[in-house]
């Protein structure tokens, strides 16, 4: 069975290898019908090894789930179950079986690498998250992109970006899933700047790539100091080693992880690259935010979820980080014109959830709401991606009215918002509910302090009744009131003015209908965990919210229902000024010395070096004054010469 799990990861990346040398062979020619013919040849290439893999992890995922314990021993390995929760019976619902191979060892002089492959029911469940998003990306991506001639390219970095995904999924060694880390963020590199000749989305890409690698710079520095006190990389050794470590190595470890978890999942204070993200296609943007990179992050605390609850202080700043990105990127997607800069901040108030409820104890309902919201989310990027593709622009104060143009993407896209409000029966509703519930059980019994639970929860119910404002409002903006009018150019005689808009074509508007089904039904997997005095406080708040935004956008649908924030408006469309500050303390600093470097390198180095030729050229200049052929001044020379020593020679005598 390892073997297809190893079959899932390579095929993708056959994928990506064959896309970017195969789809213009064998000529490489260029331009017009040469174009679209490798384009119709490299979405195949995407395609198809995207589908295997997908039905591969299904499989995958339905042969653990039969319970059928696989692994060398028998039974699935005991450190990899966390300890007791607040609720240990819940804890225990993501482990049915396990699979692990080694195929070699790589010596290093002190710990070995071990190249291998891990499945349990952890790994296989994202990683049917990852091959079913990816797939509905690159199907959705073939209209998005049709006639972009860069298309081979950009088909192929998503097929690795997805190969990258599964390594660390499915990574039995964490140097291993290292390097699938470090691949997803050149990859997400070169997807943001996808349109790089514009050059806000070059910065955009060059932004996301430098703030994620200070996160990794921790995090590999934490995988470091696992690996030398447990004397091995491997996932199960580490985990099975803790209670021998000393809680300062835990605390220093887990505090470095923390770090990269930060920068790849856009947590506080790491998460200003993923806004900005939003400059490459929209569906990066739905591959990035539902089913790597920023999952990623999530799913690397649940994987070492044993390390983590063994450093509390670990877990306290990680209740933090949650509270305070999940309600401060809640209000900052409220103020938000760009439609997908309201997805990334509602993103990274996603995931801040997931990080609240790992922090507050519970690994399952962390990842019950990082399946659901990978759903619902990339249903309501690509939906986001129909709606601009069909106005032509991003910013919702130029839509409005389009549910009667756009009817599906309208259905879709509502039950898309309805999961992200947590509104029943949406998927939303029930894996925040255990989201709400982990959190609330944490404020009497579980791993963090009292003042670092009260926070986490009072911030955690805010944010509901700020992601139904913001989602209401998302809803009304772009889909009912009027379009306002626009000033076309002057047609051309007898002609007039067409505005055509419509559905998207069939290869958008399939994965979008195929996503909203686990987006409306895929929470009924843990209705049997319903708390449902939590779930109805919540959707109460979430109403609360919504019912807020609609009675003021009733009031006048030609405004923006964000004027309700009165001054806080502009402080929270500007994400609280926490790029302005970094810009201040860190991007100005830096630049004004790599200025005094660049002048001391062109006045000092290469002033020495220019200055030692004009010298030399001087010098030459003067040496060429003696020798211009004279014989007159030769003799004259000779003879003047013969005189100095001669008179030297009589007066020093």
């Amino acid at each position: 069975m390892i073997l297809v799990a190893a079959l899932v990861i390579l095929l993708p990346f056959a994928a990506a290898v064959a896309g970017l040398l195969g789809s213009r062979f064998p000529r490489g020619l260029r331009g017009g019908a040469a174009d679209l013919a490798a384009n119709r040849r490299a979405a195949w290439i995407a395609v198809v090894p995207t589908a295997i893999s997908t039905v591969l992890t299904i499989w995958l995922m339905f042969f653990l789930r039969q319970g059928v314990p696989t692994s060398p021993d028998g039974s699935v390995p005991a450190a990899l179950n966390p300890s007791p929760g607040p609720n240990p019976s819940s804890e225990g619902g993501l482990l049915h079986g396990a699979i692990t191979d080694t195929w070699t060892l790589i010596d290093t002089g002190s710990v070995p690498i071990s190249v291998g492959l891990f499945v349990d029911g952890l790994s296989a469940a994202v990683a049917v998250l990852v091959t079913v998003v990816a797939l509905a990306v690159q199907i959705y991506s073939i209209g998005y992109l049709s006639g972009d001639r860069r298309y081979p390219s950009y088909s192929a970095f998503i097929s690795l970006f997805t190969s990258a995904m599964l390594l660390v999924v499915y990574a039995a060694d964490l140097l291993v899933l290292y390097v699938g880390w470090e691949i997803m963020g050149l990859c997400s590199y070169l997807l943001i700047g996808h349109w790089w000749e514009d050059r806000a989305n070059s910065r955009a890409a060059v932004k996301a790539f430098l703030v994620t690698r200070i996160g990794d710079v921790g995090f590999l520095f934490g995988i470091f100091v696992l690996g030398t006190a447990a004397g091995s990389f491997r996932i199960t050794d580490v985990i099975a080693k803790v209670p021998e470590m000393s809680s300062g190595t835990i605390i220093a470890a887990t505090m470095l992880l923390l770090a990269g978890v930060a920068g790849k999942s856009a947590q506080v204070p790491l998460h200003t690259w993923l806004p900005d993200a939003m400059a490459g296609p929209t569906p990066i943007s739905a591959l990035i935010h539902a089913a790597t990179m920023v999952a990623a992050g999530i799913f690397i605390v649940a994987r070492l979820y044993p390390v983590f609850l063994g450093s509390r202080p670990t877990l306290d700043v990680l209740a933090v980080i949650a509270a305070l990105g999940m309600l401060g990127a809640a209000l900052a997607a409220l103020a938000q014109d760009d439609i997908k800069r309201v997805l990334a901040y509602s993103t990274i108030s996603q995931l801040a959830y997931m990080a609240g409820a790992l922090a507050a104890g519970s690994r399952n309902a962390a990842i019950f709401h990082l399946i659901t919201h990978g759903a619902f989310k990339a249903l309501l990027f690509l939906c986001a991606g129909a709606v601009i593709h069909a106005v032509g622009s991003n910013l919702m104060r130029e839509m409005g009215g389009l549910r009667r143009e756009l009817p599906v993407t309208f259905v879709t896209m509502t039950i898309g918002l309805a999961a992200l409000m947590g509104l029943p029966p949406a998927s939303g509703f029930f894996s925040k509910d255990e989201v709400l519930v982990a959190m609330e059980r944490a404020l009497s019994a579980g791993p963090l302090t009292d003042a670092a639970a009260l926070l986490l929860y009072g911030c955690a119910l805010a944010t509901v009744a700020a992601t139904g404002a913001y989602a209401t409002r998302a809803w009304l903006l772009t889909f009912f009131g009027e379009r306002p009018a626009v000033a076309l150019p002057e047609p051309a005689p007898g002609t007039a003015h067409v505005i055509d808009t419509h559905e998207a074509p069939a290869t958008m508007r399939w994965p979008i209908v195929v996503l909203a089904v686990p987006a409306l039904l895929l929470g009924f997997l843990g209705i049997a965990d319903v708390h449902w005095g939590t779930a109805a406080l919540s959707v109460v708040v979430a109403l609360l919210g919504a019912g807020t935004v609609y009675a003021v956008w009733r009031s006048d649908p030609l405004s923006d229902p964000a004027r309700m924030l009165g001054p806080f408006r502009t402080p929270c469309e500007r994400a609280f000024y926490v790029d302005s500050v970094y810009r201040t303390l860190f991007v100005q600093p830096v630049l004004g010395l790599a200025r005094l470097v660049v002048r001391a390198d062109d006045r000092v180095v290469d002033g020495a070096v220019r200055g030692s030729g004009r010298a030399t050229v001087g010098l030459a200049g003067l040496a060429r004054l003696a020798q211009n052929g004279n014989a007159q001044l030769y003799l004259t020379g000779l003879f003047a010469g013969v005189l100095l020593i001669a008179i030297g020679a009589v007066i020093f005598g």
